[in-house]
């Protein structure tokens, strides 16, 4: 027996922009080593968070600004 497709027209609510609140905590070293592997192997999934937001305690978001401008090539 075919299985039977359903189509869903859109709701009203479907209007308002939809985001994601942050609602999982993970270490900083778990993650790491999992992003770093999923962009060493150009995996595609990465691509589609590029545009998503974290957030970073400030002395970390403090650690990555200072080093970040120490990196950079003084002109």
């Amino acid at each position: 027996m075919a299985a039977q497709l359903r189509v869903y027209s859109p709701t009203m609510d479907t209007d308002v922009e939809e985001t994601q609140d942050p609602s999982i905590n993970i270490r900083l070293g778990d993650l790491l080593p999992i992003i770093a592997y999923a962009r060493r192997n150009n995996y595609l999934w990465l691509q589609d968070f590029l545009e998503d937001e974290v957030t970073v305690t400030s002395d970390l978001y403090d650690v990555i600004r200072s080093f970040y401008s120490a990196q950079r090539p003084s002109a």
